[in-house]
């Protein structure tokens, strides 16, 4: 926290502690005070604590994707907990009710679908992508849900909790559907990833599109991952296409929890057509309408929801607009420049190979030496670099399991004697990362 975030931070807790004032003087109860000695040190305790987290705010972590959230995210968030509103219904939190509907317009723009939608915050990607699965069953209810091995696990066991049968559609390794031995009368919905959480691939919406319009298919989006770099869809910086489409699909997922900015947890979920609210329909005795239109509450399969990330995101988006020129724009851009320097460094490396391009901000890759003939050496390689960036703190990566068959499409030299191959995957979420790459391949060769 720099120290004009510590000013702004303290002024604005100030004026909005004089509003909790002006409803009266009270005392808080005596079997919810702390002594200021055991408070103190509680608070002592909790920082040793968390200090045995790995450094997500700094350049060099580059293993998962994790990265502290921005300081306008953080104090409007705090800001909001003091008084904890709850976003199922509009007397929980009428602000923050009306913060996450203005933000949701915004990413309804930004996506493409306008004015005419329906879609409310999630708590994360997972149950952004629950709720749009609930939506295609109960839009097909007899059929199947289709998704790629690229897809995120969770998909498959949301289609477990919803009793649906799903269905493998395969995928080539440059993101292509392969529809011929499917039988699309059984499918009602495919999902199409744009940036899939493992290596940032981004599948082919445009021929998905395609395929779906022929056969009356639903198409579902979960572009958690990979949602906010539409933002470049008109640059040369990633390839625009699928990107250009998103407003064709019946609906999107996204986790401004990840390129966001946001604190854990913030997702979203977005339906093109608004008549899909019937769906949720529901009451009960204690929550009531408090306006003639569907209020965000009746539009969520989960119940309480804290406003506070409402208000983060609507405090983020003031401040950081959705444009490719300005605001996230310029953030995204310098993630995906750094994974192109990093790719680029690699193929010049002697240590380090590329398994593939990265498409968006994640890079893979694995050490070698003169002596590497099988696939059990890379991966026996590939976990003591891993293992000496943690324990040196130089260094912070992940490690990524490929299977044999799909490793040796790509790096045929190598003999297959296991059936999975453990390579180094790097998360670059940071624009700070795009300066730090070179430092951070250094370090990671000098470990090989």
């Amino acid at each position: 926290m720099d120290q004009t975030s510590k000013k702004l931070f303290a002024k604005a807790l100030d004026d909005f502690q004089s509003w909790k004032k002006s409803f009266g003087a009270f005392s808080l109860d005596e079997t919810l005070q702390i002594e200021e000695k055991k408070f103190e040190s509680v608070l002592a305790d909790l920082v040793e604590r968390l200090k045995g987290n790995y450094p997500f705010h700094h350049p060099v972590y580059a293993g998962q994707m994790l990265k502290s959230p921005h300081a306008v995210a953080w104090a409007a968030y705090s800001l909001a907990m003091t008084i904890n509103p709850n976003n199922h219904a509009l007397d929980g939190g009428p602000p923050s009710s009306e913060m996450e509907k203005e933000v949701m317009v915004k990413l309804s723009h930004f996506f493409g679908y306008g004015d005419e939608f329906l879609g409310h915050l999630t708590s994360s990607g997972t149950i952004g992508n629950l709720e749009a699965l609930w939506v295609a069953r109960e839009s097909h209810p007899t059929k199947k849900i289709a998704f790629s091995q690229n897809a995120h696990y969770t998909h498959g066991r949301m289609c477990q909790v919803l009793g649906v049968n799903s269905q493998i559609i395969p995928i080539s390794t440059d993101g292509k559907f392969e529809f011929s031995a499917i039988d699309a009368s059984q499918i009602g919905t495919l999902v199409v990833t744009l940036g899939s959480t493992g290596l940032g691939e981004v599948e082919s919406l445009d021929q998905a599109l395609k395929w779906s319009r022929k056969h009356g298919v639903r198409i579902h989006v979960d572009s958690a991952y990979g949602g906010f770099f539409r933002c470049l869809k008109d640059s040369k910086l990633i390839d625009g296409t699928s990107w250009k489409r998103m407003q064709e699909a019946d609906s999107i997922v996204v986790d401004p929890h990840k390129h966001g900015l946001q604190p854990y947890g913030c997702g979203a979920v977005l339906f093109k057509d608004p008549a899909v609210g019937r769906f949720y329909k529901h009451d009960s005795p204690y929550t009531y309408f408090t306006s003639s239109y569907l209020h965000l509450g009746e539009i969520s399969l989960e119940c309480s929801r804290a406003g506070a990330a409402a208000v983060a995101f609507w405090a983020t988006l003031q401040c950081f607009p959705l444009k490719e020129h300005e605001g996230f724009g310029p953030i995204l851009a310098k993630c995906r420049q750094a994974a192109l320097n990093a790719y680029s460094l690699i193929l010049d490396s002697k240590k380090l190979v590329s398994y593939k391009k990265p498409e968006l901000d994640i890079i893979t890759y694995f050490p070698i030496n003169k002596s590497i003939k099988n696939v059990s050496e890379i991966t026996s390689l590939s976990k003591k670099v891993f293992n000496r960036g943690m324990k040196d703190q130089s260094f912070y990566l992940s490690l990524y399991k490929v299977p044999t068959s799909l490793f040796l499409s790509l790096h045929p030299q190598y003999n297959a004697d296991q059936d999975t191959v453990t390579i180094l995957r790097s998360v670059l979420m940071r624009p700070e990362h795009v300066d730090f790459i070179p430092e951070l391949i250094q370090r990671i060769e000098n470990a090989v």
